[in-house]
């Protein structure tokens, strides 16, 4: 399927963001590079996933190249494909991406959003027993991948968002609690969690 313009604008602003500014994918070869992963079908979430990984990797070098390119992502495009392929066929790892359909837009239209919800859906369905030595790694994962979600879906909101903070924050004081306590940052967290899937249809559970 071909990228849409919203996943190739995405790919711009990633690469855009990691690479120092560079206005955007300019070049032949990244034009070509981009063709060939959209002929194997890549998602372009799992494009995006590679670039960081790339990126993050570079910095940690101390002298990374002075050129990048796209084609210096395709080893970690081909492994996050593996990857995928892999959680796939492990069975109950389910399809990530179940529900999403009812989001509303222009939320559903957001490939960023999708990929960070199908990332959470991933993580909660490879949770680890509680006695596993990496729940809690794992756990704090599922919560990391959770806030990024909401995080998208608030910004989403636009001017919404103040009416919704308004609200609660109106319903939160007649019940007496104290603003900025641990008891109000426990119900602002959960309250807000649950009116911002709400206004998206977001089917995120335990909001």
């Amino acid at each position: 399927m071909p990228y849409t313009r919203e996943e190739k604008d995405w790919l711009e602003r990633e690469w855009a963001f990691r690479a120092w500014g560079r206005a955007g994918l300019l070049s032949t070869d990244d034009y070509r590079q981009v063709l060939a992963w959209e002929a194997a079908a890549v998602p372009m979430d799992l494009v995006i996933s590679a670039l960081n990984a790339f990126f993050d990797r570079r910095e940690k070098r101390e002298k990374p190249r002075t050129f990048v390119a796209l084609k210096h992502l395709d080893r970690d495009v081909a492994k996050a494909v593996k990857l995928r392929e892999a959680l796939l066929r492990a069975g109950p790892e389910l399809d990530a991406g179940k529900d999403w359909a009812q989001v509303q837009t222009p939320l559903r239209d957001d490939p960023a959003a999708r990929a960070a919800f199908e990332a959470w859906r991933r993580l909660r369905a490879s949770a680890p027993s509680p006695e596993s030595a990496g729940y809690l790694a794992h756990h704090d994962q599922e919560r990391e991948a959770r806030a990024a979600l909401l995080a998208l879906a608030e910004a989403a909101l636009g001017a919404r968002a103040e009416t919704l903070r308004a609200d609660l924050r109106q319903r939160l004081e007649a019940s007496d609690m104290k603003e900025g306590s641990l008891v109000w940052k426990r119900a602002w967290s959960h309250h807000w969690a649950r009116l911002v899937a709400t206004a998206w249809d977001l089917p995120l559970e335990g909001a």
